[in-house]
């Protein structure tokens, strides 16, 4: 639901395909109760890398560095220790959660 948080950890490193898309969906199948991005929490302890076109949803937690390709996009946030390299990407703040 929109009230729920997702915590996700990975000791490696996390790379998306091209094209892949990242939906939030109810678990009822009801509108209005999927997850928020905001409530979606990814921790990587090696680097992201987001292939063009692909689009991701939540808080990216990133040890190395996130390098997200040509017309990728985020509903999210990105905080990398290291670099994040962006290249005609899009980044969308998430809405806050509610009551926030």
């Amino acid at each position: 639901s929109a009230d729920d948080i997702f915590i996700s950890q990975t000791s490696g490193n996390v790379v998306v395909g091209a094209g892949a898309k990242m939906l939030l969906i109810p678990s009822d199948g009801a509108n209005g109760g999927a997850p928020i991005a905001a409530n979606i929490v990814w921790q990587i302890a090696g680097y992201l890398t987001v292939d063009a076109s692909a689009h991701l949803e939540g808080v990216f937690l990133i040890k190395n560095h996130a390098a997200f390709e040509a017309q990728s996009s985020l509903n999210g946030r990105i905080l990398a220790q290291t670099a994040a390299t962006l290249i005609k990407t899009t980044v969308i703040e998430p809405a806050a959660p509610s009551g926030a």
